[in-house]
């Protein structure tokens, strides 16, 4: 609720692991509080809870640990805090904090596996740079370089390509896909489906409040349901398999 408002309401939702979903609706569906809800960052004020990893109830700092989060208001925050070098953003993610603090202990191993994940994102030549430097693509491969550095078991990925540009935003997705073929569960919140990457099998319809659609991709993204989704005529084109639309 906000409010006298309810935002979210008779939800039920389940994504096993391994199974890599988009979370897909207009602005103001209900999408960002459900991603709040799945984060611990707020709780449902009746039902049966949210499980994650199979628990109600968390330590948030563990829990931020095993799912690793990537968002683009999660690099607003690191833009306000002091100047960070990327480095020492990929490290914070062990402390799930914004940043280094005086009593955060660093070793040698969490060097290491911070530097592993600035390579895999081919972000290793970003590491002495200051966050607030870098083009927003530049940042994005940096936060989930943070994601990865305690080997999560599902990276969410909320609003993700907010701000690129058309040619930054593919070769951002482009760098997701080896991570999902490597087993890792992903997330993807979004209203584009342009942003759906190939190996998402999966798609959950939110609309005012609740689940619309849950159901495999290819029953899904089609011109009716997205009509009826986006309240607009809707008509899908598919190659190479992505998704791109048009309306009206």
């Amino acid at each position: 609720m906000r409010g006298d408002r309810t935002i979210l309401d008779d939800v039920t939702l389940h994504v096993p692991v391994g199974r890599h979903t988009v979370i897909l609706g207009r602005n103001g569906s209900g999408k960002s509080t459900l991603v709040k809800l799945m984060t611990k960052q707020i709780h449902p004020l009746g039902g049966t809870g949210v499980r994650v990893f199979g628990r109600e109830h968390w330590d948030v700092f563990e829990l931020r640990q095993r799912l690793g989060i990537v968002s683009s208001s999660l690099q607003a925050d690191l833009a306000g805090d002091a100047p960070v070098t990327a480095m020492d953003t990929v490290l914070s993610g062990f402390f799930a904090a914004h940043g280094l603090w005086r009593h955060h202990r660093v070793t040698d191993a969490m060097r290491e596996a911070a530097a592993a994940a600035l390579k895999r994102m081919q972000a290793t030549h970003l590491a002495p740079q200051p966050v607030t430097s870098l083009s927003t693509g530049e940042a994005r491969r940096v936060l989930i370089a943070r994601a990865l550095v305690n080997s999560p078991e599902a990276l969410l990925l909320d609003e993700p390509c907010a701000g690129l540009d058309p040619a930054t935003r593919r070769q951002f997705l482009d760098s997701l896909r080896p991570l999902a073929r490597d087993g890792m569960t992903l997330i993807l919140v979004t209203h584009h489906i342009e942003e759906i990457l190939p190996e998402i099998s999966h798609v959950v319809m939110m609309k005012d409040g609740r689940i619309a659609a849950d159901g495999p991709r290819e029953t899904l993204l089609t011109d009716d349901r997205l009509t009826d989704l986006f309240g607009m005529r809707a008509a899908v084109t598919n190659r190479d398999g992505w998704a791109s639309l048009s309306l009206g």
